[in-house]
């Protein structure tokens, strides 16, 4: 089997969409901050909704800048 597959080099690949990537992301940051609003108590839950949402954010602004200085 291992004989019938191409081997292909990293720069071969197809890229993935760079939009899509940034369209899941950004929905994903909405759904997380709707989450905010709900009938819980406390602090515990909004932390980490909030930690969730600045993961994500890092993820774009990381891939933005990686882009811009031509290192991705």
């Amino acid at each position: 089997m291992a004989a019938e597959e191409q081997i292909l080099s990293p720069d071969q690949r197809k890229p993935t969409s760079r939009k899509a990537l940034y369209s899941a992301l950004t929905a994903g940051i909405v759904i997380n901050l709707a989450y905010l609003f709900g009938n819980h108590q406390g602090w515990v839950e909004d932390a980490f909704i909030l930690i969730t949402v600045a993961v994500l954010l890092a993820v774009i602004v990381t891939d933005v800048w990686l882009v811009k200085a031509g290192l991705r």
